[in-house]
């Protein structure tokens, strides 16, 4: 069965046909995926992707292929914490100096 949407929501144009602002096609791109997501679920949009994404784990962990799948799939989690445990460091270090270089402004508000 096939889909026809009810609305034509990024068909709107740009006054004079001007490109559209960063804002206007964050909007744009936000009102697309809530209309997909309100047609169809979102794990299945989204599987192939997932599947891509932890798959990288197998093939970090077992290039060649030669370990046993219960093995491999062990250390892939491992691998994907590891991964995980990263982003979530550099985001600790990144908040940790906006908060530091917040501290060194001058309190008039003006760039130093």
């Amino acid at each position: 069965m096939r889909h026809e949407p009810t609305e034509r929501a990024l068909s709107v144009s740009s006054p004079r046909n001007e490109p559209a602002s960063p804002a206007e096609r964050s909007l744009r791109a936000r009102l697309a995926a809530y209309a997909l997501h309100a047609q169809r679920d979102p794990r299945e949009t989204t599987a192939n992707g997932r599947a891509a994404f932890l798959a990288r784990f197998d093939r970090e962990v077992d290039p060649e292929g030669l370990l046993e799948p219960d093995e491999r799939r062990r250390r892939a989690e491992q691998a994907r914490r590891a991964y995980f445990a990263r982003l979530s460091l550099a985001a600790a270090k990144a908040r940790q100096a906006k908060r530091t270089a917040g501290a060194k402004r001058p309190e008039d508000g003006t760039a130093a």
